[in-house]
């Protein structure tokens, strides 16, 4: 039994001396200001279910680190049903609940909510790549077609679907672009992608057009639609859906260039104490007025590292599978750091994204971590034939 375990982990044969100590220095300095900043903005509880994450949360990275990517491919179909029916459950199960957000999300564990859209993030990516890879290998199947296409397409949609009726928006936004970017690097080749771009960019346009008017929208609340109105004519949303865009916009303001731990590290009186949900979706708010101008460049160089390791293990991935996850995590955490900090400075409409390794909650947390063991095992694998 022991041996058999030690060939799934595959220890032997992986390339130890590329195991990426400083990609794992990275994410715990990130976790270090977590830390910090949501015992600023939260109380003991929270910060232990926080702290509880992070130790978890590194025992599954550095776990996942050790075990071979292939062998987590061949359970993509359990991985991914598991996933879709966590997702269903939020809303259609007794467990599910909307934490008084009227946004059924999560599920009650008992201990801890556990958001399944995170998890549902990854296992997607793994999933992409494991499809796109069995046509890619297979001589007797041709990557460039329309059928593999519209299989990648319907494997996304339908999770995604009851992601959105969560209602979710962000996290299907995240993984329609995910998807997007996995189906440009897979080879599948313009003959499919560039009709397809023909159609979606006017449909789009329209669909923009179409949330902007006046009346109940099909898939999108009404909170949502407002949202992005008011981010169109935010003079005339200033004390309603802007509100608290503006108040954010306020705190980052007064962090001025060191930030105000260097100047007042004592004082409770922060202008971020009239943000919402500012351990989480607005994070950025809390660490832009603690750590100012200079410390904001330094977190969003830590998040950079990151993001450019992601798509320099696919650069150098063993195989064409390896390449495709490291690029959809690559894309993850990209779509996911530029959205939630455009919407703490207000220049794109409020969106409910946590910023990796700095929100609180477990379920992006772990998410994160099991990216990046993902991206440490496919970087130590053994180099390309």
């Amino acid at each position: 039994m022991n041996l058999r375990i030690f060939q799934w982990l595959s220890l032997k044969r992986y390339t130890w001396k590329n195991y990426d100590f400083s990609l794992i220095g990275v994410v715990l300095v990130l976790s270090i200001i977590s830390t910090f900043i949501i015992s600023r903005v939260t109380n003991n509880f929270s910060m232990g279910k926080q702290m509880f994450g992070l130790a978890l949360g590194f025992i599954v990275m550095l776990t996942t680190s050790i075990i071979d990517y292939h062998s987590l491919c061949k359970y993509v179909i359990l991985f991914y049903a598991v996933s879709t029916l966590m997702v269903i459950a939020t809303k259609y199960s007794p467990i599910g609940t909307d934490l008084s957000t009227n946004s059924f999300r999560w599920l009650d564990l008992g201990l801890y909510y556990f958001q399944p859209s995170e998890v549902l993030k990854v296992v997607m990516i793994l999933t992409l790549a494991a499809l796109f890879n069995r046509y890619e290998e297979n001589e007797d199947r041709n990557i460039k077609s329309w059928k593999v296409f519209f299989l990648a397409c319907i494997v996304t949609f339908f999770p995604t679907f009851f992601v959105l009726i969560q209602s979710d928006l962000s996290s299907s936004m995240v993984i329609i672009v995910v998807l997007v970017m996995m189906l440009i690097s897979s080879g599948i080749g313009a003959r499919i992608l560039g009709p397809v771009a023909a159609i979606v960019i006017p449909v789009t346009v329209g669909f923009f057009w179409y949330i902007t008017t006046p009346g109940d929208k099909l898939f999108l609340n009404q909170y949502q639609v407002e949202r992005i109105v008011g981010f169109l004519h935010p003079e005339e949303e200033a004390l309603g859906t802007m509100f608290q865009q503006n108040n954010a916009v306020v705190s980052i303001a007064s962090g001025k260039l060191y930030g105000k731990l260097m100047v007042d590290a004592d004082s409770t009186v922060r202008n971020y104490n009239t943000v919402s949900v500012r351990d989480s979706d607005f994070v950025w708010t809390p660490i832009s007025e603690e750590f100012g101008f200079i410390g904001c460049m330094i977190i969003i160089a830590l998040l950079s590292v990151i993001i450019i390791k992601s798509f320099l293990v696919a650069k150098k991935a063993r195989d064409y599978m390896g390449m495709m996850i490291a690029i959809g995590i690559g894309t993850m955490f990209t779509i996911q750091v530029f959205f939630n900090i455009g919407v703490n400075t207000s220049i794109l409409p409020n969106t409910g994204l946590p910023l990796p390794f700095l929100s609180s909650g477990v379920s992006s947390l772990l998410s994160s971590m099991i990216a990046v063991g993902l991206l440490i095992n496919i970087g130590i694998q053994p180099s390309r034939r």
